[in-house]
């Protein structure tokens, strides 16, 4: 007879046993890559500002993103907030985030820079009445298309009080042009 675990002269295993503990070797799994993971390797040249710069595909891809994401493009932000989840998520697994320092610049208020930007935009411009009693400079009106976007944003709520049609009132330029919501008029 020969060892123990080994074949017994019949040629097979004593019942139980297994000439191979191991088991058969696994066959390595051939992962193959698909089409996107081959070109989103690739680098091209993209030029921006006059300057030639080598991107992957996958980097210029989240560029384009990005873009489409300022322009307004919903499903682009949405993408822009899981690339940011996926970000904070690989950090946070890191051991925490490296943070970068905020520097915050403390600037002087000057009422007349927003009055000028709210001018330009089209929002708001110069009251001309002649009855303003006024120190310094002269208010400015709101545009009838800006308070009417706003009143047409109010859904549901209280209607508006009486004080609160005459201060809309006072702070629009041509106020009789206002179409008034219908919980307002009475």
């Amino acid at each position: 007879m020969g060892r123990p675990g080994s074949p017994t002269i019949t040629g097979r295993f004593q019942e139980g046993r297994s000439g191979n503990p191991k088991g058969r070797p696994r066959a390595p799994k051939e992962t193959q890559a698909s089409a996107f993971d081959i070109v989103i390797d690739r680098k091209l040249t993209v030029t921006q500002d006059g300057v030639p710069r080598e991107l992957t595909i996958e980097e210029a891809l989240q560029q384009r993103i990005y873009h489409a994401a300022i322009g307004g493009s919903r499903s682009a932000q949405r993408e822009v907030l899981k690339m940011i989840a996926k970000r904070e998520k690989a950090l946070a697994a890191k051991g925490g985030r490296n943070l970068r320092r905020v520097i915050t610049r403390v600037e002087p208020v000057d009422p007349a820079n927003a009055d000028a930007a709210l001018q330009i935009l089209g929002i708001a411009t110069r009251d001309t009445r002649p009855d303003r009693r006024d120190k310094g400079r002269k208010p400015l009106l709101l545009e009838p298309w800006v308070v009417q976007a706003g009143l047409s944003r109010r859904r549901g709520g209280d209607r508006l009080g009486d004080m609160e049609v005459k201060e809309i009132e006072r702070s629009t330029r041509d106020a009789e042009r206002l179409r008034w919501p219908r919980k307002s008029e009475e």
